[in-house]
């Protein structure tokens, strides 16, 4: 009966993640496309679902939420379907939607869509090759041999996104980075694209002058054909009409600099309204925890390089190694056992809900910037992957951030995986990948006043 009542709440759970993942579609991804496929909505929903199902495995591990034998079912299928849906369903569907935009492989499109599947196939099994995660024990289409493959995308991504974010905080919320923007210089930018867009008009103006000029005399009429003949109507003009070939260069030039010189005018005003948001108690409150993160990224970035020199991976989780550090340092009496449960349930919850929040803005921004008509359902499921990949590699990695009496089932449904690969892979990534941050990141802030100083 236990059971039932067990699955009933984890049914529950993951029939309101699955409308969650539904509205965030409809409402956030796709609000700006009316071509959208049933099909590609449902597998994103129902990857968003299992994904968070995961977390909420996590934090029921902590709490003791449901029977021990239901959380381990639930674990084993949970992980089973992902795998199946991250392996199988959506390289092939990927495969199957990129076939039926070709006109010329609509008719076998079943047959190429195998053929780039079992592509995808070939690359994802070679993936292993080079990593120390492969175990002769474990059968081809074991969990231990899916997963682990999974495991080394996700954690990439995860470090790259990590990295990258450790850097851009602190850079997007302190003040001291912001370049100093006048109303001056948008003025006298804005005077500038002014005067292109009075060129060009100027321009277009002259081509259609001498266009009507010619069409009035028959020298359109006249023209020669062949391509000896544009040849020549390029290289030769008739006395006192315009060289309409050169005057078209032209234009395109100065439409080209108009586009540069609005995005520039765009970006001052952006810049200016982060000034002067700067200024407001919430912008100072932002620009604190920009001071914050920068000391926390200058932190991990050292810790990460420690780990790496010295091939160190920890045994214990942070909050429970912080608190025995503390308790011994100042010789006080205190149940480190208890408290490390609990805080340890508060830093995971933390760690869950910003994974959410942060993936799925971050999936946002890439959606909005690649996509288009045509493309916006394979960049979807690309985006699907991606999601299901991230997500499981955060159960490998917050695994470590869990007291070791609740990774017991985790680690049992995991099967034999290294986990410590794992945690050093994910500091070679992010280190490789703040460093990258910083320099770019560097020369951006340098180039950019000098860019707006050019005249």
């Amino acid at each position: 009966m236990s059971f039932l009542i067990d699955s009933s709440i984890m049914i529950t759970s993951q029939i309101l993640f699955f409308g969650f993942g539904w509205l965030f579609f409809m409402r956030q991804l796709f609000k700006d496309y009316e071509v959208r496929q049933y099909v590609v909505q449902v597998i994103f929903s129902v990857t968003f679902a299992f994904s968070c199902t995961m977390f909420e495995l996590i934090i029921f591990e902590i709490l003791g939420v449901l029977n021990s034998s239901s959380r381990y079912f639930h674990w084993k299928m949970n992980l089973c379907i992902i795998l199946l849906i991250l392996v199988f369903m959506v390289p092939f569907y990927i495969g199957y939607s990129i076939v039926s935009n070709i006109r010329l492989l609509q008719k076998q499109r079943l047959l190429f869509s195998c053929l780039l599947w079992l592509t995808f196939m070939y690359f994802f099994w070679k993936l292993g090759d080079p990593f120390p995660i492969l175990s002769p024990k474990h059968g081809i289409l074991s969990i231990e041999q899916l997963i682990s493959r999974v495991g080394v995308i996700g954690v990439t991504l995860m470090a790259l996104l990590s990295g990258f974010g450790a850097v851009n905080c602190p850079y997007t919320y302190m003040s001291y980075f912001l370049r100093n923007v006048t109303d001056t210089d948008i003025l006298a930018l804005e005077r500038r694209l002014l005067q292109t867009m009075d060129m060009i008009i100027s321009k277009k103006k002259r081509m259609a002058i001498a266009r009507r000029s010619m069409f009035q005399k028959g020298e359109v009429h006249n023209k020669p054909f062949g391509f000896w003949g544009m040849i020549k109507s390029v290289a030769t003009s008739p006395p006192g009409s315009e060289n309409l070939t050169l005057v078209q260069q032209e234009v395109d030039a100065l439409e080209e600099l108009s586009r540069q010189l609005f995005l520039e005018t765009a970006d001052l005003y952006a810049t200016k309204e982060r000034i002067e948001y700067s200024k407001t108690f919430k912008g100072k409150y932002f620009n604190f925890l920009g001071y914050f993160f920068s000391i926390y990224c200058v932190w991990k970035i050292f810790m990460a390089t420690i780990n790496i020199v010295f091939d160190r991976v920890g045994k214990t989780d942070p909050v429970t190694r912080g608190i025995e550090i503390t308790v011994n340092y100042l010789g006080i009496q205190f149940d480190v056992k208890f408290w490390s449960q609990h805080i340890s349930f508060i830093l995971v919850g933390i760690i869950i809900v910003t994974s959410i929040r942060g993936l799925l803005i971050t999936l946002t921004k890439f959606f909005y910037a690649i996509s288009s008509s045509k493309s916006s359902n394979v960049i979807v499921l690309l985006l699907a992957q991606i999601m299901g990949m991230y997500f499981v590699s955060s159960v490998l990695l917050i695994r470590m951030s869990m007291p070791l009496q609740y990774r017991t089932i985790i680690t049992e449904v995991l099967g034999e995986l290294q986990f410590n690969f794992y945690h050093r892979w994910f500091d070679v990534i992010f280190l490789v990948s703040a460093l990258s941050s910083i320099l770019f990141l560097y020369l951006a802030h340098k180039q950019a006043p000098e860019k707006h100083m050019t005249p």
